[in-house]
This record gives C-alpha cells, structure tokens and sequence, in this order.
C-alpha cells in the first residue's frame, strides 16, 4: 500500500487533517476529499490540539463564518492551538480578529481606511514602482529561489510602507511575521524555543512602541500606527501592552502571508498546468480573475477556528457549547460541488471570487483588496519581461496547519 492508501484506510473516527506534515508534504487532498464525501462536519475526539470538529464543504464553512453570533473568535481564538497560558511575567497578545462584535468592529474599524478604495488607489504606483524594482533586478540565466527574492521581498516592502516602519529593516517585520505562527502544535516542531520566540516577539513590541510613540504627535497620516493613533476606540492602545502586541502581530501576518504564499503559490501553479500559462501569455487581461484563482489555488490561510457558545445542529450533527471548530478553509476551495475540476488552476474560471481564503461575515480579510492589488501588479510586471517563471527544482514547503507556507521554489527566468 502506498502512503495515501493506508490513510486513505483508516476508520473515519482517527482522520486527523490537522497534522503539520501532510501540508508539508503537500499530501491532504484525499482526507479532506473522503472528509467532504463522508462526514463533512466531522469529530476528531483526540488529538494534539484536543477533540475537534472539522468543517470541510464550502456551504457549510460559509455557514460557521457568518454566524458570528453562536461561533465565536474570542472565546478561545482563531486558530487550533488553544491559547498558551502565560508564564508568570509574560504578555499574552490580545488582537481584533479575536474578538467578537462590537469590539471587533470598534478596532477593525480604525485601521480599515488603510485598504479603502481611495487609499489603494493612491498606492497602486508604489507597488508597480517597487515590483519593477524586483523584477529588474532578478538574475537573468541562473537558478535562484523565487521565495526570498520576489515573494518575501515585495511583501516586506509593503509591509514597511503600511507601517511606516523603517525601510531598511523590513525583513524583520517578515521574521516576526514568521515567528507568531511558529508553536509546535501548528508546525510540529518540538523543538521550539518558546521563551526565545517571546523574547523575539516582544522585541517587536518594543520597536513598535518606539515608533508609535515618535508618531504621537504628528497629523494624521494613512499608515497603520497613525490611523490607530488617531482613532478615539484605539487611541490609548499603547497603553494595554497585551491589545498592543497582539495586534502589532495581527497585522504583520495579515498583510504578509496571504500576499507572499500567493505569490508563491501561482508560479508553482502555472508550471504545474503549463496550458494556463500559455492561457495567460494569449490574454493577459485575465490577469484579474487570475489572481482570484490563484488565492483559491493557494489557500494562504489554512484554517480559522472558532468556539460554540451554544449548542447547534450543523450539517446534520450536534455541536455542544464550548466544542472546538475549525472551518478548513483549503478543503472549502476544493469542493467539487462549487468549483468544477477544483484541484487545478484554470485562471479563467467562472467563479474564481467564490473562494473562501477571505473569509465571510464580520471577520472577512480586511486587507484583501490590498493582496489582490499587489499579486495583479506583480503579474502585469511579468507579463511584461518574461516569456516563464520556470520552477526548475524540488519545492520546499512548511509544515505548518495554518499558513500554507513555502519555503523554496526554484526559478530560472525565461526574458521575452
């Protein structure tokens, strides 16, 4: 038997889809494709994480995520791993996406204006100004890691500029980005130095009280730390350093992973279907509804969790108050029942924008029109200088059951 066909056999009560290895090894799409056929609200009664209901069709995702009101973020987070209690002296990060409404939305609502239309319009030549930088300078006739190169490095840069974080230090914002996901229930990693990791984290908290505090009082200004300033339901933010650091975090790896993996993700995706790569080059107006295709494909986000605050019949199976529920949110894109051929890339599908990456309701991604900006000007930049973006090696992926993170993707340049 072959590795999937002895998971593919196990007793439909020891399906863990939770294990960091299988994104590892890009090797879920059979469990969470028995999970959607067999028992798409499904029990998981131990595990590392503890017992668990995994949520794998689109409808039914869709249905936890705008119910805000029986499934919560704030009882016990967003993602799978409960929250680590705190050692005596230690911050625990407390963050908008966490909460439920109306606080949720008095502190989304003070960073949002960042990602309205008329702020991304004035950005959209920045980020064309900043990818040509990139592209311009990639090495022509050689093997280099597209990853760090372009992925990593257009992120960072964006992530400087929402900030208004010094530009020279923008990797760091990259590795702290990294470093929040880092836990061993999410990667599998035991070997983890939790206390190097916080003492790491709270050096980001430190750089970002000195920047918010040499922004005090200076006019408004459409960077995050100004708009949060300037809010009257943020204002003081500074002043509670858990609600400090914890949505410090929350926008670093909002407005990284999803960009970055995306970016990723699409290269190996048009090598893997070379005809949607010959699509693109005939019509590259389908640039738009490929980027919304390509974040389908991708799934940056792997997960979201939420908690039953009362008890709910949910795809014919009885959720008990304080049951853990995790919404996948890559099996959600592979639903057949939604996306026609759903495992490939066909950047001119239909229905691309019915993805689920963004979430629903309330908590939707508030940034994704940003993400969706960045990964269409990048593409028309490419379009523009390079015949393929060939993937000429062996992909490194992360294990990690949150970010779908990539690690190494191999390139050589092929100029027009």
């Amino acid at each position: 038997m072959t590795a999937i066909e002895d998971t593919l056999a196990l007793p439909l009560d020891e399906i863990d889809v939770s294990r960091p290895e299988l994104f590892a090894d890009d090797n879920w799409h059979a469990l969470f494709a028995r999970l959607r056929d067999e028992s798409p609200v499904h029990y998981l009664s131990d595990s590392v994480n503890g017992p668990f209901w995994s949520v794998t069709n689109h409808q039914l995702i869709k249905e936890v995520d705008t119910n805000h009101q029986v499934f919560s973020s704030e009882a016990k987070g967003i993602a799978i791993v409960d929250p680590y209690v705190a050692e005596e002296g230690q911050l625990q990060g407390k963050n908008f996406i966490a909460m439920d409404e109306p606080e949720h939305r008095k502190q989304r609502s003070a960073v949002s204006p960042t990602v309205q239309p008329r702020n991304l319009t004035e950005l959209e030549p920045l980020i064309r100004e900043r990818a040509i930088d990139i592209l311009e300078n990639l090495p022509i006739g050689e093997t280099f890691n597209w990853v760090q190169e372009v992925s990593i490095e257009l992120t960072a840069r964006m992530l400087a500029t929402l900030f208004d974080f010094p530009y020279e230090n923008r990797r760091q914002l990259v590795r702290w980005s990294d470093l929040a996901t880092n836990v061993p229930e999410v990667t599998g990693d035991n070997s983890i130095d939790m206390k190097e990791r916080y003492d790491e984290l709270m050096g980001a908290a430190g750089a970002f009280y000195q920047l918010w505090m040499s922004k005090q009082d200076q006019p408004p200004a459409f960077d995050l730390i100004s708009m949060l300033q300037h809010n009257p339901d943020t204002a003081r933010m500074n002043e509670d350093p858990e609600l400090f650091l914890g949505n410090i975090l929350l926008l670093i790896v909002g407005g990284n992973d999803t960009t970055r993996n995306s970016i990723s993700g699409g290269v190996i995706a048009l090598n893997e279907y070379p005809e949607e790569y010959q699509k693109l080059r005939d019509n590259p107006g389908l640039i738009p509804n490929m980027v919304s295709e390509m974040v389908r494909w991708q799934t940056p986000v792997i997960h979201m969790r939420r908690t039953a605050l009362e008890d709910y019949e949910l795809g014919g199976q009885s959720i008990k108050t304080g049951d853990k529920v995790i919404m996948w949110y890559l099996s959600g894109n592979r639903d057949e029942t939604v996306f026609e051929d759903a495992d490939r890339l066909i950047i001119d599908r239909p229905n691309a924008r019915a993805h689920v990456s963004f979430g629903f309701g309330v908590h939707r991604c508030m940034g994704n029109r940003l993400a969706e900006m960045q990964l269409k000007v990048l593409w028309e930049e490419i379009m523009k200088r390079f015949e393929m973006v060939e993937v000429v090696g062996d992909i490194e992926r992360l294990p990690n059951n949150f970010i779908r993170g990539i690690k190494n993707v191999p390139v050589r340049l092929h100029p027009l």
